[in-house]
């Protein structure tokens, strides 16, 4: 809000000018330090309530890590000193070439992760602008304006004697320079700055969440694809093996030892195993395409070797408990999103108090182009305007309840995060202890089932048991290498998706600090 003296208010006056020329030039500047002064003097009242971070249900250790569950459990160990916490490239730790070359790739191409990161630096811009507002805003709005003012008003005569001829046009020169400031008496603007500061750091931690959950999927992808390999693998050595079988059942079947019941059933399985392996090619496409969607390759140009899964869980660091709310950036999302909802209770508590605006208009302002820059042309003016709402309906006590119950809402949805961030963490760690035991299991019956298969085809080559015998083994051997082969699947998919409920080595410290964020933009 500025006030400006315009010339017509000083020529209706007739002494205007003449005021002007008769106050010292200091006075302008003396009269703005002093309002600037007890501006200063009065800032350092901060309305609203303070900031805390509110107590969340946080266990004292985690229930599946028992001294008695370390034994049996594949990648389990009792960390050693200097080893209770993740890195930064976390997927180096399952020594897979290929896959690192891939998470590298993420970090640059990925269109999420770019979306989140330019979400962020306009988070960052809108801190700048806040900030802005701690200062005065200086403008000039120089003119040069032909005036014509009507006949009838005779404003303008010359001579002294009041009957010489009117002058009814002239040229009016100006350069005025207006400012305004408006000190932050009650703490709005410090609250504002604050509650775009908390916001940037929230996108900060968005921006790392959505890496490690983009990190996260192609890890869990790449190994699905392995797997598919790994199925690949294994079903076309089912087929040789079974096209080895149907000629030995055709040979017998020639001799007249075996029937064509017993060929056809050799035939039919080794049709179907054929139809199955080749199913597994298309699993297998679609994995690559979605690892190309997340390096940021178009499918068509993008493909990735093929070579069975063989990686097995690496030996995780979980830390203890309370660290967890610091090194998950979507919890650290949800604190700094308290804290912005806090002062943004500030912000509109700060409605109830006056406005106090200091500004001042400085200016040259002639009729004639020569005398424009001259002492005699200047003008100025300064001043304080108060402002105060006296009735509003209940507007702002309105107004206040709304932020507080938004920053209620902050509250529940950071509690909620944690619990559910322990969760995950208690999900993958029971889901690895689990596999392990049933990947033992399963190793058991895949030899059950391959002795099974081998008296089986014993019998039937001795003519003890039909072919019918022979079929049931295999079947039973297949499915039983199938399942093994997708246990650990899930186990290594387990254990990347227990690295992401850990944070993936993030830590809350590498939040951007307000004055990083406050600081010049690239």
């Amino acid at each position: 809000m500025s006030f400006r003296l315009t010339r017509s208010m000083l020529r209706q006056t007739g002494r205007g000018k003449q005021r002007n020329q008769g106050t010292p030039a200091l006075a302008f500047a003396r009269r703005l330090s002093i309002g600037a002064a007890c501006a200063t003097l009065l800032g350092g009242c901060t309305v609203g309530p303070k900031y805390h971070t509110p107590s969340a249900p946080t266990p004292g250790a985690y229930k599946e890590l028992t001294p008695a569950n370390f034994p049996t459990t594949d990648g389990w160990k009792v960390a050693q000193p200097k080893d209770d916490e993740l890195r930064g490239k976390w997927w180096e730790m399952f020594n897979d070439p290929q896959l690192n070359a891939l998470e590298e790739q993420v970090n640059i191409s990925n269109q999420n992760i770019a979306a989140a990161a330019a979400s962020f630096f306009s988070a960052r811009a809108i801190v700048k602008e806040a900030r802005a507002q701690y200062f005065p805003a200086l403008t000039t709005s120089p003119s040069i304006s032909q005036i014509r003012q009507s006949a009838s008003l005779r404003t303008f005569t010359t001579g002294s004697g009041g009957g010489g001829s009117a002058n009814l046009s002239f040229t009016e020169y100006n350069l005025p320079f207006d400012a305004s400031w408006q000190p932050d008496l009650f703490g709005k603007i410090r609250n504002t700055v604050r509650s775009q500061v908390y916001s940037a750091q929230a996108s900060a931690a968005d921006l790392e969440n959505t890496r490690l959950t983009v990190q996260s999927e192609l890890a869990i992808d790449y190994f699905s694809l392995r797997t598919q390999d790994a199925l690949q693998e294994l079903l076309d050595s089912t087929v040789i093996y079974y096209q080895e079988s149907l000629k030995l059942t055709q040979a017998l079947y020639e001799t007249g030892i075996d029937s064509d019941e017993a060929v056809a059933q050799a035939e039919t399985q080794l049709e179907t195993t054929q139809a199955q392996a080749t199913g597994v090619g298309l699993t297998r496409a679609q994995f690559e395409h979605a690892i190309a969607v997340l390096v940021g390759k178009p499918a068509s140009d993008f493909s990735v070797p093929v070579e069975p899964l063989k990686a097995k869980p690496p030996a995780i660091p979980f830390g203890v408990p309370s660290q967890l709310l610091e090194r998950r950036p979507d919890i650290a999302a949800s604190e700094r999103l308290m804290a912005q909802a806090n002062a943004q209770i500030g912000v509109a508590t700060a409605a109830y108090y006056p406005t106090v605006t200091l500004s001042a208009v400085l200016g040259l302002e002639s009729t004639s182009i020569t005398s424009w820059f001259t002492w005699p042309s200047r003008y100025w003016s300064v001043g304080p305007a108060l402002a105060q709402t006296l009735f509003d309906a209940g507007l702002r006590h309105a107004t206040v309840q709304q932020f507080r119950g938004a920053y209620d809402q902050t509250v529940a949805n950071y509690r909620l995060a944690v619990l559910t961030g322990f969760q995950q963490v208690e999900d993958g760690l029971s889901a690895l202890r689990i596999l392990s035991l049933e990947i033992q299991q399963q190793d058991t019956a895949v030899r059950s089932a391959e002795r099974n298969l081998k008296v089986a085809t014993d019998r039937y080559k001795l003519g003890i048991d039909p072919y019918l015998n022979v079929i049931t083994a295999q079947t039973l051997l297949l499915s039983a290498k199938e399942t093994a082969v997708n246990l650990r699947n899930q186990q290594i998919t387990s254990s990347v998706q227990l690295i992401e409920a850990l944070g993936g080595g993030w830590g809350k410290s590498q939040l951007p600090s307000g004055q990083q964020l406050m600081a010049k933009l690239p």
